[in-house]
């Protein structure tokens, strides 16, 4: 598989789930934009046949390296970054995964319930990225469990592994320049942007400023047979900057990005 089929494979899962992303990218082309994805995001959980570890490999098969490593304490998180070793302007990859052992015993007994369904060797092929639920789908009772001391436990529990976002490039637009330029027409046509820490996260000094989208609601049907609207998953936009010694920077802050892990806060 190459890096193109593999991320017209996410592309097609995740607007299934995203309309806003494939309408928000309409809204660009009929400024005459042409949309690069600058990066995409995935979460799963440690201590598993998904974990990071077992993913790993598959990004170096496609040609991936990582180069930067994270930690979200507040959030029970770590992640790494990847970038391609020869296509620079491949996309970036983000993968983070739940620190499970960190969480209340309750959560770490749901997803333990969770992981024990996950077949041993369920990472075979880049296809795993967008498997979405390897396990049954969890009780309302259980997602408010998980909700109330992670987020990001809750939605990954209900929407499993799959592109969790995609990021326009502000820095591959023609018309728009800034990050501001950008929000304003989003907000302009009615979306709903993350306000967590400010609309824009990360300033010129820092050398990388992002905005994302708040997550689409679905309609979600849990094991128990109620239903309720969750979120799914959103769109991000990142304007990148030289660095002192006139190098785009290509990497992550985490300050940004524990911030942009709330676009898909339920509240």
């Amino acid at each position: 598989m190459t890096p193109t089929t593999f991320f017209d494979a996410l592309w097609n899962q995740y607007t299934k789930v995203t309309p806003q992303a494939y309408n928000i990218q309409q809204l660009f082309e009929q400024q005459g934009e042409t949309v690069l994805n600058d990066h995409v995001a995935f979460r799963t959980f440690n201590h598993s046949p998904i974990s990071l570890e077992k993913l790993e490999p598959q990004l170096d098969a496609l040609g991936y390296k990582a180069y930067g490593a994270f930690l979200f304490e507040s959030k029970h998180l770590k992640a790494r970054c990847y970038k391609h070793t020869t296509d620079v302007d491949a996309p970036k990859i983000f993968l983070s995964e739940l620190l499970v052992d960190e969480l209340p015993q309750s959560c770490q007994e749901i997803i333990g319930k969770l992981i024990a369904q996950i077949p041993a060797n369920a990472v075979q092929t880049p296809a795993i990225f967008w498997a979405e639920k390897l396990w049954q789908t969890p009780t309302q009772t259980d997602y408010a469990t998980l909700a109330e001391h992670s987020e990001y436990a809750a939605w990954l529990a209900t929407m499993g592994l799959q592109a969790n976002h995609f990021t326009v490039s502000i820095n591959h637009l023609k018309k728009f320049s800034t990050i501001k330029e950008v929000n304003a027409l989003l907000e302009s046509e009615g979306y709903a942007l993350n306000q967590v820490g400010g609309v824009i996260k990360g300033t010129p000094a820092s050398c990388l400023e992002q905005s994302s989208t708040m997550a689409d609601k679905i309609d979600y049907t849990f094991a128990d047979g109620s239903q309720q609207k969750i979120p799914s998953c959103f769109y991000e936009f990142a304007r990148r900057h030289p660095m002192k010694n006139g190098v785009l920077f290509d990497s992550f802050i985490e300050g940004n990005a524990d911030k942009i892990f709330d676009s898909t806060s339920n509240k």
